[in-house]
């Protein structure tokens, strides 16, 4: 009946709007990003030694449609192609390909195996949007602090819901929506993005087989000042609440500077709280944590200094829950997720900077050298300390990027060296991961 409503309505449209119509697909617009990709990790644990490979080439292509009365649709093809990878599986690196698919076979589950590629329509959603209003719903990317796209490696990751969103002229901006899957960035499969954090263990901790989440979020900024706040309730899971405010001030044409202060809440809600879910995760969810940030930019530098302190609570998991690529913590690193805690089941357990009773610093100075006359060249350096009584040893990551962009072009290389990797399992226990992880990247992407 629904459907036969739908498409009543669209013909009836249709005949009084014709010419609109075609305007609507004529003031449309593709985009896309052609992405090849190449991943080399080293990792060193006591007398073993492994190294693993890769090569893919895929990338993004989508439309979307102009607005005709507000209404816009869109949709994006993702795909990731390896190419003169390993012919040993076990040696291919399979973070910019199926990972996370290949998590889901070994959980006999309906999805191709980690050294894969796959293609996927990760978009398809409609938008309206009107005056100061604007609502998607379908398949869509989403960068929030606990929910993001995090696309680091060959593609994003996206989510299936809606979301609404005001923005009023006094700066302030609300939004509220509901998401029910997810699909992460290694995987072609929309997953109900509650099983998609805890896996087998769903139905013991929350009491279904599944759920969803009502992200809520508040936003004010004027030209110095902005805030956010964000409420991420998943009922019989857990309720997330993030924040921060960040300060910046422009000394003079040369000098400029910001400040930043972030609080995540997070704390297990309804079932979660049951003896068994308790039993799973090592106590109710009980995390909280802090962090700050200072940078300094002078013309083309910018000095970079961050903290962050994870509240340890004993008898419960004090880790922060991340299970859909949100990577908030000023401290974060580009290898602090290289655990892949968003995989299919591993929503519980957290690495590095997350674990509960951790202090992370992190310096960093980014370098642009145009003042050269060479235009587009970019470097990135990073330390980051995490250290955690908990611990065999505190950890140590270094990460340096060579960039270059020109127009549609860029090209990217990365090192990343950790020592000391240490990840916390779903109960809280912490494992000393690898003594060396050694990685090194090249990114070229066309974007049109």
């Amino acid at each position: 009946m629904n459907k036969i409503i739908i498409v009543s309505v669209l013909c009836a449209f249709s005949l009084q709007a014709s010419d609109s119509i075609n305007t609507w697909f004529e003031d449309g617009k593709a985009h896309g990003n052609i992405r090849y990709y190449y991943i080399n990790t080293a990792k060193e644990t006591g007398a073993t030694q492994t190294s693993q490979h890769a090569n893919s080439v895929g990338g993004q292509l989508g439309y979307t449609t102009g607005s005709l009365y507000g209404l816009k649709i869109g949709a994006t093809f993702m795909t990731t192609n390896p190419f003169a990878t390993p012919s040993n599986p076990a040696n291919v690196d399979t973070s910019i390909l199926g990972r996370d698919n290949g998590v889901r076979v070994n959980g006999n589950t309906n999805a191709s195996n980690a050294d894969d590629g796959f293609s996927v329509l990760g978009e398809a959603y409609a938008q309206y949007a009107q005056d100061s209003y604007n609502i998607w719903y379908g398949r869509k990317i989403i960068e929030t602090p606990l929910i993001d796209a995090k696309d680091v490696r060959m593609l994003p990751s996206t989510v299936q819901g809606a979301m609404g969103t005001a923005t009023f002229e006094n700066g302030i901006e609300v939004s509220a929506g509901y998401i029910d899957r997810f699909k992460q960035r290694t995987s072609n499969v929309f997953t109900n993005i509650i099983e998609h954090a805890l896996g087998a263990n769903t139905r013991a901790i929350t009491g279904d087989d599944g759920g969803y989440i009502v992200p809520i979020s508040l936003g004010w900024k004027n030209r110095d000042v902005s805030t956010h706040i964000y409420d991420y309730y998943a009922p019989d899971f857990m309720n997330s609440v993030y924040a921060d405010v960040m300060v910046k001030n422009r000394l003079d044409n040369d000098w400029s500077c910001s400040a930043s202060m972030q609080g995540i809440m997070q704390d297990s809600i309804g079932n979660a709280n049951s003896a068994a879910a308790k039993a799973i995760m090592g106590g109710e969810i009980n995390a909280k944590a802090i962090g700050a940030k200072v940078s300094l930019t002078h013309q083309e530098t910018t000095l970079i200094v961050a903290y962050s302190n994870v509240a340890s609570s004993s008898g419960k998991h004090d880790s922060l829950v991340l299970p859909w690529d949100g990577t908030p913590l000023f401290t974060n690193t580009i290898t602090s997720n290289d655990l892949f805690i968003s995989n299919y089941g591993k929503g519980l357990t957290s690495d590095t900077a997350y674990i509960g009773g951790t202090t992370g610093i992190k310096l960093g100075v980014a370098q642009k050298f145009d003042f050269t006359g060479v235009k587009g060249f970019k470097a990135v350096l990073e330390y980051a300390h995490y250290n955690n009584s908990i611990f065999p040893k505190a950890q140590e990551d270094i990460n340096a990027v060579i960039g270059y962009t020109k127009d549609k072009f860029s090209l990217d290389f990365k090192g990343i060296w950790v020592k000391e990797n240490s990840s916390a399992s779903a109960n809280g226990s912490v494992i000393s991961q690898n003594d060396k992880l050694t990685q090194y990247r090249i990114i070229a992407n066309y974007k049109f």
